[in-house]
C-alpha cells in the first residue's frame, strides 16, 4: 500500500491531537507525520504510533513534501497557510471556516456528500462540528421526504472552543464548591453551572456566526437552498460531546417508526431511543465513540409533517477529527491523490 507524508497543523491542540490518534486508530498509510503549530509550540513533543514526534513551527516550506494537510489551527492560520500547502503539492483538509462557504471548495461530511470531493481544487472543508451531527441525520430523512424547514437548538460543550476551555470549567467547579469566584477568561461568563446562549461573534439581526454556519452550510452540503434553517446555539457546562433539539418539518408524512427504521440503516447513525426504559442518547455515553446518536424521536404534532430528534456526537471526533480523516480515506479510496 502506497504511504503518505501527512502534516497536522494545530496538532497541539485538541482537535490536532485527536487527529494523531484517529489516524493511528484507523492505520491510515502514514509514511511521515509532521505535528505543526504556532511558535509558541517550537520544540514540544506530540506522540504518534508509540513515538514522540518533535512539533514543528507552521510556516510555507513546512508544506514541502507534504501530500497531505490536515488543518486545526483557526481560520486566520488557514487563509494564511492553506494557499501555501496547495502550492506545494499538498490536498489540504481545513477544519476552520475559512474556505467553508467559497463556491470553489467543496464543504464534505462522507456519509452525506462524497462525491463532492472530486470537485476539490486543492481545498477540502469541514464543516462546523453542530452542522456535521446534524446533517448526517438529516440527510436520508431529506431522501426519503424532502425537508422544508428545521429548527435546531444546540447545546455545546466547552471541548468545541479547546483545551484551555475544558480547563477552565475544571477550575470553575473547584472554586464554586469551594465557595469562591470562579474566574473567566475564556467565556464572557462563567460556564461551571452556567449556560451561555452566545457562541461566536453576533451580528445586527441578533444572530451569531455560528447560527448562521448552521443555515449555510446545511444548505450548501445538501445541495438545497430551498430548506429553511434556523438555530439557537448554546454553550454548556459539559466537557465533551454536543447534543442537539431539532424540529423538522417535511413535505411528506413519516411517522416516528418510519423514521426509527430510515435511520437504522443509514451509515454513521446508532438510534438509541426506547424513552420508556430511560433510553436516549447521552453526551457522556457518546464521548469518544464515532457514530451520531439519535433518539427522542417524535412527531410534532402542531404541523402536519413535523418530527423532534434529539442527536448527540462528539464534536472533537465525528464533529471535527473524524470527520476530516474519513475525507482523507475517501481520497484515497477513490484515487484522487
Amino acid at each position: 500500500m502506497k504511504k503518505y507524508n501527512v502534516a497536522v497543523v494545530g496538532a497541539t491542540g485538541a482537535v490536532g491531537q485527536t487527529i494523531l490518534k484517529i489516524l493511528e486508530e484507523h492505520n491510515f498509510p502514514v509514511k511521515n507525520i509532521l505535528p505543526l503549530a504556532s511558535a509558541r509550540s517550537n520544540g514540544n513533543t506530540v506522540e504518534f504510533n508509540g513515538e514522540k514526534v518533535k512539533v514543528q513551527e507552521a510556516m510555507p516550506s513546512s508544506f514541502a513534501g507534504i501530500d497531505i494537510a490536515l488543518f486545526s489551527a483557526g481560520k486566520g492560520v488557514s487563509a494564511e497557510l492553506a494557499p501555501e500547502a496547495v502550492k506545494r503539492g499538498a490536498v489540504v483538509i481545513d477544519n476552520s471556516n475559512a474556505f467553508r462557504m467559497d463556491p470553489e471548495v467543496p464543504l464534505v461530511v462522507p456519509e452525506v456528500n462524497p462525491e463532492h470531493i472530486k470537485k476539490h481544487k486543492g481545498i477540502i472543508a469541514n464543516p462546523n462540528c453542530s452542522t456535521i451531527q446534524m446533517v448526517i441525520v438529516l440527510k436520508p430523512i431529506h431522501d426519503v421526504a424532502k425537508i422544508k424547514r428545521v429548527v435546531v437548538s444546540t447545546y455545546q460543550a466547552v471541548s468545541g472552543t479547546g483545551l484551555e476551555a475544558i480547563e477552565e470549567l475544571k477550575e470553575q467547579i473547584k472554586a464554586i464548591l469551594n465557595s469562591e469566584n470562579p474566574k473567566n477568561e475564556i467565556y464572557p461568563y462563567p460556564i461551571a453551572f452556567n449556560t451561555l446562549p452566545h457562541i461566536d461573534v453576533f451580528d445586527d439581526t441578533g444572530y451569531s456566526l455560528e447560527e448562521w454556519k448552521m443555515l449555510h452550510e446545511t444548505r450548501k452540503i445538501l445541495d438545497d437552498d430551498s430548506i429553511g434553517v434556523t438555530a439557537t446555539t448554546v454553550r454548556v457546562p459539559v466537557l465533551n460531546c454536543h447534543s442537539e433539539s431539532v424540529n423538522i418539518e417535511t413535505e411528506k408524512k413519516l411517522t416516528a417508526n418510519m423514521v426509527r427504521e430510515i435511520l437504522s440503516k443509514a451509515p454513521g447513525i446508532k438510534v438509541i431511543d426506547d424513552p420508556q426504559m430511560k433510553r436516549y442518547p447521552l453526551p457522556n455515553e457518546a464521548c469518544g465513540k464515532d457514530e451520531v446518536f439519535v433518539g427522542r424521536i417524535r412527531e410534532d404534532f402542531s404541523v402536519n409533517n413535523g418530527l423532534n430528534l434529539w442527536i448527540v456526537a462528539d464534536n472533537l471526533r465525528k464533529g471535527a477529527a473524524l470527520n476530516a480523516v474519513q475525507i482523507a480515506e475517501c481520497m484515497l479510496d477513490n484515487a484522487l491523490i
